[in-house]
């Protein structure tokens, strides 16, 4: 295990690149997965049978078909199809964005339906247009109950990242695999990654749970607490009168 820790100490740099791209991959696919989720959620409760039927298909299709297939399709399919080669990191954020932006939309669907009909119904009588009602009433009420669905949805993709290895991207499990075969250390490799891995997961828990804490105290008003009062003892001066 000490020349494996010794190695990869003295090839930081490496690391540095490798966990970059996997960082990357992350907070660019969960960009577009987030993208995506609302549009389809959006389309999913829309009231026209074509949208929510288009909404659906798109859905149960990449939800129904493997990551694997997915990502390899974009990677070696598809310049065969259209002439254009994409870069590993280009395919690996696409296809994780599909996938689970396929998946968050039925976050969305469902945090849009938990919102009260009572709610619709105030806000159908104060006559806000759909664009309000949505935007000032139900997104409001609905995004702090998404966030926890979100949060494991953005860990699974974190652990998806190892894939790119498959398609030659140079992420972080690209890198210790290939520090593992020069120095011959299963163990101690896999034991890092695995570590590291788990920082990153952690991390984005914590910044999620921040998100989500942020969101309710918005949603109650309470993200100012108010200041305390002053009691002032009887017969105290505050003028600083002799």
């Amino acid at each position: 295990m000490g020349d494996f820790l010794s190695y990869f100490f003295d090839h930081m740099p490496d690391v540095w690149s490798g966990l970059g791209v996997t960082v990357s991959a992350t907070l660019m696919g969960s960009a577009v997965a987030l993208v995506l989720a609302f549009v389809l959620g959006f389309m999913a409760d829309s009231r026209l049978v074509l949208v929510r039927g288009t909404a659906r298909v798109v859905v149960e299709f990449f939800r129904g078909t493997s990551l694997y297939v997915q990502l390899f399709w974009l990677y070696y399919a598809l310049p065969i199809l259209t002439g254009y080669e994409l870069s590993p990191l280009f395919c690996g954020v696409v296809a994780f964005g599909i996938n689970y932006g396929a998946y968050g939309s039925e976050v969305v669907r469902g945090g849009l339906n938990a919102v009260p009909t009572a709610q619709r119904e105030a806000a159908v009588a104060l006559n806000m247009t759909p664009a309000q009602r949505m935007w000032r009433v139900i997104l409001p009420q609905a995004w702090p109950q998404m966030i926890p669905s979100f949060t494991n949805l953005l860990i699974q993709l974190l652990k998806c990242t190892p894939l790119l290895w498959l398609i030659s991207a140079a992420d972080l499990t690209t890198v210790v695999q290939q520090m593992r075969d020069r120095t011959g250390e299963s163990s101690a490799a896999y034991l890092t990654l695995l570590v590291m891995y788990f920082v990153l997961a952690y991390t984005l828990t914590l910044l999620m749970n921040a998100l989500e804490r942020h969101a309710k105290a918005r949603l109650t008003g309470r993200t100012k607490k108010p200041r305390p009062l002053r009691v002032e003892k009887a017969g105290a001066t505050t003028g600083g009168a002799r």
